[in-house]
């Protein structure tokens, strides 16, 4: 895939890491990546790790070189510098790309040395020498340290100079003293470096013997990386033959207006040591012509360098021409290399040679002599390297890229690369979080195991309980029902004895003993079944009618009741049948034990209670032996969940009251 759509693809994730760019300290970025989720998050991860697989790597320079420039170290740390580059014309200036100068930590490898801690970007015309800020970064901002360039756009201005000010200086490494460095400058007009040997000038300028410091390398198109573009097949660069300077051509197959000449010095030896030193194939003058016929007969002069020290050369030698229409290009030595002193002649020429990894030819933006065909003035051997990896777009790295793609891909690397740690680290995090919560659902899972344990454990419990209660209440129903009915039998076999001369009386009792005894079958698969207890008591009232009538048959009295809006259909089958059977047993305590003749009962239900009350003219409970409420009556009344009292008139007698509530806890009982 072609690397500019590479660019244009992650566009989401490159507007968020231009924004990083700018104003993403750790904080501010934690608190973004805190709204994400950890889908999202997992995912940016992978995106960014993706990024990083193709984009350009920092490869560095080893050997010596130019490295840019440096201003005066004396003066005030709170004093500001600034550079700045005159244009040959006025340009619409598109992008700024500030390169660093790299220093080597021993803990932290390479990083950033001078670059500032704030700056500001100022470009005008040569009508507006004032001009306007185009950028301004802030300590806020942390644009350093960093290793990648610094891209400052898209800017859209006009302008024919640009000045960079530095508003708060960094200390440089070795001494600690406050300086504004910077290796290059690169100010991009479409995909044209048009500050390339442009003129600088600076607030100060920084004396250096060696020679590696100056302005004007802010503008020489030297970087401190190598064009390493990450992806496609290496290529070995073309020297000539020891001894031998060949002339170069290229064939353009068509004119071009040519602006703009590349010349990739041929790449080190991968041995350590490297066997050859960093100026090898380049001659000290070289003469670069151009033509319309491959006969050159009216060579034009494209470009005459001649170089005067070691710090001239770098990976990558740029100029910018005039714009000359030529089909053919021929690089040649201009004079042969002399001996240096105390070296022979023929050890001399033994180390001359010609060659680069890679020769670009610009036209209009576009390298044209990519994939043209190269070749030398002498009959090439099978075993000598070919003139084709002239042309080819590769170096020992793989594809080369253009300068402003290579530039801003080494930029991209830096945010990413500051980005993934935070991306990182929020993800750990959350994965922490996850496994605490992961612990908490366990722990939650295991109480809830326990819970459901003990409720099986509680629930069983409940039910022998009920179950105990059940059996209870299965005794005192056979007691209370099977008694009073035996004692009701027991009565009228008395009275169907006393009534054997009179027929019809004596059929007509044996006829009630068995209705009696029915029911009496009736009350024990009641006890058995209580589901039975709706048919048995399912008017109460017309049952307890006639209990009172059997029962009381020999007493003089009545049964009387207040029934609002049929309260008692309402009650529960169970409830109804133990207030049956508590009306029963205060019956059948008055036939058996009282000796009374009259009696009076009376139920009164309310909507929100009901009270039955049963009084006899007998001789009370403290004669009989019984203080208080019988044990049956209560146990009956506990069943209920009622309230039950005695008293004792001053007339004589017994007067029982039982109270209970028509509802618990707002449900029906």
């Amino acid at each position: 895939m072609d690397r500019t759509k590479k660019l244009i693809l992650p566009l989401v994730l490159v507007a968020l890491l231009a924004v990083a760019g700018r104003a993403s300290d750790s904080l501010e970025a934690n608190s973004q990546l805190g709204q994400l989720s950890l889908p999202q998050l997992e995912s940016r991860l992978v995106e960014i790790d993706r990024q990083l697989r193709w984009l350009a790597p920092y490869s560095l320079r080893s050997g010596v070189g130019v490295i840019g420039y440096r201003s005066e170290w004396r003066g005030p740390p709170e004093r500001q510098e600034w550079i700045e580059i005159e244009l040959d014309q006025e340009y619409r200036i598109d992008e700024i790309v500030l390169v660093p100068t790299l220093w080597r930590d021993t803990a932290r490898g390479f990083l950033s040395d001078g670059f500032p801690n704030s700056l500001r970007v100022v470009a005008g015309t040569e009508d507006d020498r004032e001009g306007v800020v185009i950028a301004e970064y802030s300590g806020a901002d942390k644009i350093q340290p960093r290793i990648g360039p610094l891209v400052i756009g898209p800017v859209k201005v006009r302008a024919s100079w640009v000045r960079i000010e530095a508003t708060e200086l960094s200390t440089r490494a070795y001494d600690g003293e406050k300086v504004f460095q910077l290796s290059e400058v690169f100010l991009f007009s479409d995909m044209e470096n048009v500050a390339l040997r442009q003129k600088v000038r600076a607030s100060s300028n920084s004396i250096d013997r060696v020679g590696a410091w100056d302005m004007r390398f802010l503008v020489d198109g030297h970087t401190p990386y190598l064009m390493d573009s990450s992806e496609g097949s290496q290529s070995n660069a073309y020297v000539s033959r020891f001894g031998e300077q060949p002339v170069l051509y290229i064939d353009l197959e068509a004119p071009f207006p040519i602006s703009r000449i590349h010349l990739h010095a041929v790449d080190q030896d991968d041995t350590v040591p490297q066997a050859y030193a960093g100026d090898l194939g380049i001659p000290n003058r070289l003469k670069i012509e151009g033509a319309a016929d491959e006969e050159f007969s009216n060579p034009i002069t494209l470009l005459d360098y001649q170089r005067t020290n070691i710090n001239d050369i770098g990976p990558i030698m740029m100029w910018r021409i005039p714009e000359t229409t030529c089909r053919y290009v021929r690089l040649s030595a201009a004079e042969s290399s002399m001996p240096e002193q105390g070296t022979s002649m023929n050890e001399a020429q033994r180390d001359i040679r010609i060659g680069f990894a890679e020769i670009e030819l610009y036209s209009n933006g576009a390298n044209v002599a990519q994939g043209k065909k190269a070749f030398v003035d002498y009959r090439v051997n099978p075993r000598d390297r070919s003139p084709a990896a002239l042309t080819d777009g590769k170096n020992l790295f793989g594809v080369i890229l253009p300068i402003r793609t290579w530039l801003f891909e080494l930029a991209q690397r830096h945010d990413l690369e500051r980005m993934r740690p935070l991306v990182a680290s929020e993800l750990s995090q959350r994965y922490a979080m996850q496994r605490v919560h992961v612990t908490r659902l366990t722990w939650l899972a295991v109480f809830l195991a326990v819970g459901i344990g003990m409720t099986f454990l509680i629930d069983r419990i409940i039910r022998m309980r009920q179950l105990a209660e059940l059996r209870s209440r299965f005794a005192a129903d056979l007691h209370d029902e099977l008694g009073a009915d035996m004692h009701v039998i027991g009565l009228l076999s008395d009275l169907a004895r006393a009534a054997i001369d009179s027929p019809e009386k004596h059929e007509s009792l044996h006829q009630r003993i068995r209705v009696m005894t029915e029911r009496s079958g009736n009350a024990v698969r009641y006890c058995t079944n209580m589901l039975e207890a709706k048919g048995l008591y399912g008017d109460l009232l017309e049952d307890m009618q006639r209990s009172t009538e059997r029962i009381m048959a020999d007493f003089v009295g009545e049964f009387q009741y207040e029934d609002d809006e049929h309260v008692l259909r309402g009650l529960k089958p169970r409830t109804r049948a133990d207030l049956f059977l508590f009306y029963k047993e205060c019956l059948v305590n008055i036939s058996r034990h009282s000796c009374a003749t009259h009696f009076r009962s009376k139920l009164t239900a309310h909507s929100r209670e009901i009270c039955l009350e049963v009084c006899d003219d007998g001789h009370g409970l403290t004669e009989s032996g019984v203080k208080g409420v019988p044990s049956s009556l209560t146990r009956r009344a506990q069943l209920l969940g009622a309230q039950v009292t005695v008293q004792h008139p001053e007339s004589g007698g017994t007067c029982i009251t039982l109270k209970m509530k028509t509802r618990k806890w707002g449900f029906r009982r």
